[in-house]
């Protein structure tokens, strides 16, 4: 009966446990409640015994024992610093114990726990470690060699698991010492002036704080320097300037680790930065920050937040600032890692200390991140223009990093710098040859008003020429003789593009021919055949804007005519109907996809292809009409598809679009009305996205006449014997002298059998002698003949991939398409204004399958 009403006092038992588990009684207060209830127990039972009444006794006495527990129990509350002391001396204790017993398996579990109590102990002792685990760690070293080489001399059976455990605390404590070496030496030479300035803080009580949350078990001390944050398990997280690194060391080990919550580092290494002192602790931080953001774009598919991109492009300029200031540092790759996390390294002034890092890489993938997010955003929305602000503060960084290398380079001359330094030149390139210069010299004097005045390049110095052809020409002038392979050629085609874009087509041509690298094209990478379709299309549109036709014509035949304009000019996709393209394929498609701000208008690219297409075949369709005996030639395929196809079509109705325009005017230039027919193409309202719309159509006009000429001559030739020039003069509005001068030509390329009479002003047609049937057949024969050759010839150039060589051995023929126009053929075939000119001077660019 006794213990079953005892049995009542669990009570107090599962309280005192509830109170240890908030850390609020300790463990000898316990005991000593225990000693005292099992006291007053055997009192009672043995009153229980002489009494008789014990029940009744025992229930009164118990009574007055808890109001007695109530009235005398006090609380001793121990602070956290004095529970992380008490907790090293139980660590402590236990691994002697073990080691007395030689359990070496049990001395690595104890010596790992020391070593995780360690971090606490030193941010409460002032970042230094405690003398009590000083003294301990030297012993333990002396101790584990000891027993090594007693193992050694007299080898005695010691269990694997102990064997193992030898020698794995003979190697930690031996890497441990190394970081307290100064001291452990200390304690050393003397070990007890050592311990006797150990000071023992007096115990402070605080008061009892509410028990509200289980993740408190760890008291947070508010004393301490820096500021404090409460991480995940209640563990206490203070930050200051001596402990940087070690952090920055933990951070950069849980990169790329499953789990690992990259906004919290993010947020540690923002208040790392804000108690950090040091240039060179700054440096390591913006160093391990921007990176880390970075890090929050999972994938390629994703793109990275405007705020954190914002945020990363600021930081980046903050390391530039550092750098700046500060010349004794310098951020490089391939320097040696500062590996001591507990101390600064010792910074002279007047000589060079390096830290690992590429400045380099940040810029670059800066720009391709804004790149990546101008993909997605739709260009219609107003949040396209918005975010395309931001090219201004990267095109500052580009520049800023770029003066930077250029400085390194001058105190290192290391090849690593020069190459880096290619790179940003290619990257600032890339970021203007696709703008008019007025845009390029707003973007300009923005950057350099951003930039410190005392800060100046020596490539592009800040008071030289400010014109922008002057900067490009200045820029790719560099990469010519510092840079090879891609970079190289990448610099070529942007020059050419820049120089297309502004209405320098010779230039533009010769240059393209020079670098020869419509040959050599098929070794670059994707990007680059990208970029020389797209140079290849601008100097077609250059050509056209000159009154060059066939140029442009010639220039745009092998972009247009694939009818896959949208994908070799990465300006979309363009699915087709039976095509089987991978899901990895369509990815990466998309991923090289330009922004819409450098896109080349592929309806004003059609147009232009169609329109001189059409003052090229029409003539020739018609010379072959009244000429059955020379052979067919196609300038253009595409256009030679669309225009049966309309023809075909039993009713037309007015012209909706631009290739209906174009087919329609195509018709009427046929007819002989040529009137109409400039009135259709002058109707294009595409036309008004050129800078010089009214000049273009005044041009197209002149075209128009002139192959209107050509047409109505070739047509209506063998109806004559003599025509007044006068007459032809009045018919297209065109002048004598510019009559003659087609007409001349036309006699002179044998596109016409016909003499001139400058006396009489008139046109003298030569009547042809009729062919007999076995001459047609002959002929007939020839030409099936001449085309089943040139259809094994491109087999052959099929299976042997010999392009090259194909185009040699067909000489004029296919020499570019100016061969076939220049040639010589029977019954006066027309040659085209470009027939007198050598071989190798057209030129001719081809259009690249982009594989992925």
């Amino acid at each position: 009966m006794s213990r079953f009403f005892h049995g009542s006092d669990s009570s107090s038992e599962s309280s005192s446990d509830e109170e240890d588990l908030y850390g609020e009684e300790e463990k000898s207060e316990e005991e000593s409640e225990e000693e005292s209830s099992e006291a007053e127990s055997e009192e009672e039972s043995s009153s229980d015994d002489e009494g008789g009444k014990g029940t009744n006794r025992f229930l009164k006495d118990v009574s007055d024992e808890e109001s007695s527990d109530d009235e005398e129990k006090v609380t001793v509350v121990k602070s956290a610093k004095d529970k992380r002391f008490e907790e090293l001396e139980g660590t402590i204790r236990h691994l002697e114990n073990a080691e007395k017993i030689n359990d070496w398996a049990a001395v690595t579990t104890e010596f790992d726990k020391l070593n995780r109590l360690l971090p606490n102990l030193m941010r409460q002792n002032d970042g230094k470690p405690p003398k009590l685990y000083i003294q301990k760690v030297a012993e333990l070293e002396l101790t584990c060699n000891e027993a090594y080489e007693k193992q050694k001399v007299t080898p005695k059976k010691m269990s694997a698991i102990n064997q193992r455990g030898l020698n794995a605390v003979r190697q930690r404590i031996r890497k441990n010492n190394k970081e307290f070496s100064k001291e452990v030496e200390l304690y050393r030479e003397d070990k007890d002036a050592y311990m006797e300035e150990e000071i023992v803080e007096e115990v402070v009580p605080t008061a009892k704080k509410p028990k509200k949350s289980l993740l408190l078990e760890t008291p947070v001390d508010g004393d301490d320097e820096g500021f404090t944050m409460v991480g995940a398990g209640g563990k206490a997280m203070v930050y200051t300037p001596e402990s940087i690194l070690k952090h920055l060391r933990t951070i950069v080990d849980a990169r790329g680790r499953k789990n690992t919550d990259r906004l919290e580092q993010i947020r540690v290494m923002e208040k790392l930065f804000d108690v950090s002192v040091s240039d060179y602790q700054k440096i390591r931080i913006l160093l391990t920050l921007i990176p880390t953001r970075f890090d929050l774009t999972s994938g390629t598919g994703t793109q990275m937040v405007q705020e954190q991109w914002k945020l990363a492009n600021g930081e980046f300029e903050k390391l530039l600032q550092i750098l700046e200031a500060n010349s004794d540092i310098v951020v490089t790759e391939g320097a040696e890692d500062w590996d001591d996390d507990d101390k600064l390294p010792t910074i002279l002034t007047g000589e060079l200390f390096k830290v690992p890092g590429s400045v380099t890489s940040f810029v670059e993938r800066l720009d391709d991140e804004l790149t990546r997010a101008l993909q997605q955003i739709d260009p219609h929305t107003a949040e396209y223009p918005e975010r395309l602000t931001d090219e201004t503060a990267l095109y500052t960084n580009i520049i800023r990093a770029l003066l930077y290398i250029e400085k390194t380079k001058q105190i290192e001359k290391a090849a690593i710098s020069q190459e880096n330094l290619n790179r940003l030149v290619m990257r600032r390139l890339e970021h203007m040859y696709f703008k008019p210069s007025t845009v390029v010299g707003i973007l300009e004097e923005k950057a350099w008003n951003g930039i410190p005045k005392e800060l100046d390049s020596q490539i592009t110095p800040r008071g030289a020429d400010a014109e922008t052809t002057t900067i490009v020409r200045t820029l790719c002038t560099y990469l010519f003789e510092n840079a090879e392979g891609i970079i190289r050629a990448r610099a070529m085609l942007c020059q050419v593009y820049f120089l297309a874009l502004h209405e320098k087509y010779y230039e533009a041509r010769d240059m393209m021919l020079m670098s020869h690298l419509q040959e050599t094209i098929t070794n670059f990478d994707v990007n680059t055949q990208i970029l020389f379709n797209r140079t290849l299309v601008q100097v077609g549109l250059c050509a056209f804007r000159a009154d060059l036709v066939y140029e442009a014509q010639n220039s745009l035949q092998e972009i247009c005519g694939s009818n896959r304009q949208k994908e070799l000019l990465a300006q979309g996709l363009q699915i087709q109907r039976y095509s089987q393209i991978s899901p990895e394929q369509e990815r990466l498609e998309r991923q090289r996809q330009l922004p819409f701000h450098m896109h080349i208008n592929l309806e004003l690219l059609e147009c232009v292809y169609l329109t001189c297409s059409m003052l090229l075949e029409i003539p020739l369709l018609a010379q072959i009409g009244s000429s059955p005996d020379i052979k067919k030639r196609v300038i253009s395929k595409t256009y030679r598809r669309l225009l049966e196809y309309h023809e075909r079509q039993i009713f037309t109705g007015p012209p909706e679009n631009t290739r209906d325009h174009v087919m329609q005017a195509s018709k009427a230039l046929a007819a002989g009305e040529w009137k109409k027919c400039t009135e259709f193409i002058t109707s294009i309202k595409i036309w008004e996205l050129m800078t010089q719309a009214t000049e273009i159509k005044t041009m197209l006009s002149q075209q128009i006449q002139e192959e209107g000429l050509r047409t109505y001559l070739f047509t209506y030739a063998p109806f004559y014997d003599t025509l007044a020039i006068d007459k032809l003069a009045a018919m297209f509005e065109l002048s004598e002298r510019k009559v003659n001068a087609v007409i001349s030509k036309m006699i002179s390329h044998e596109e016409l059998a016909a003499a001139l009479d400058q006396v009489n002003s008139a046109i003298i047609f030569r009547k042809g002698v009729e062919l007999s049937r076995l001459q047609s057949l002959a002929l007939t024969l020839s030409d099936k003949a001449s085309g089943l050759i040139e259809s094994n010839e491109k087999t052959l150039e099929t299976r042997t991939q010999g392009m090259a060589n194909a185009f040699e051995r067909t000489g004029g023929q296919r020499g570019g398409r100016g061969g076939q126009r220049g040639g010589r053929g029977r019954g006066g075939g027309r040659g085209g204004n470009q027939g007198d000119r050598p071989r190798g001077q057209q030129f001719t660019g081809g259009a690249l399958a982009i594989r992925a």
